[in-house]
This record gives structure tokens, C-alpha cells and sequence, in this order.
């Protein structure tokens, strides 16, 4: 059976759509400054999920992003072309040339 508690306390949602979550409850959760949650509705009702480990937004993003890349360069050579060390630069854009 799921655990239920309810605080003698309500938030007030602001005109930016924030909330304060109060401090019993990002006690009781192990909420930091920082720490990303999960707003998982059902039935109506909103619940707030603390996201831990590498499930966090950056985590998300990489795997958004994962086999996008339409570049043939290995991590090196892209690593080295952001330091300004050259590289492949025949993959550089170029102005068309004039007519």
C-alpha cells in the first residue's frame, strides 16, 4: 500500500507558476537547492518525484541528442578544431564562390 501523508500547509502558486515546496517535504524527499523533480500527474492529482542519479535533464538531453550528428569527425578531431589546433578543413563552410 502506497504511503500517504498530507502537510498542514499550502502553497501559493505565483504569477509565474511557481510554488514553494515547503521544507518538511524537501526534507522527507532529500531535496537540495538544484536537485531537479518530476511533476507526474494522475487522476488529477499532481505529485512531486524527486529525479536522482543520471536520469537527470542533462542526461535527457545527451539522449535527445544521441546518433543526431551529421559530421564525420571523430570526438578528437571536433575537440581539437574547438581548441583552434586545425584539423579537417574540408569540412569547413566556405562562401560560394563568385560568379
Amino acid at each position: 500500500m502506497e504511503s500517504y501523508r498530507s502537510y498542514p500547509s499550502f502553497v501559493r502558486i505565483t504569477s509565474k507558476g511557481q510554488v514553494t515546496i515547503p521544507e518538511q517535504v524537501r526534507r522527507e524527499l532529500g531535496l537540495e537547492p538544484g536537485d531537479e523533480v518530476e511533476i507526474v500527474v494522475r487522476d488529477g492529482t499532481a505529485s512531486i518525484v524527486p529525479v536522482h542519479g543520471p536520469g537527470g535533464r542533462g542526461q535527457r538531453v545527451v539522449e535527445a541528442l544521441l546518433g543526431r550528428g551529421d559530421v564525420d569527425l571523430s570526438t578528437d578531431e571536433i575537440m581539437a578544431r574547438t581548441r583552434g589546433e586545425g584539423g579537417r578543413n574540408d569540412l569547413l563552410i566556405r562562401d560560394p564562390p563568385s560568379s
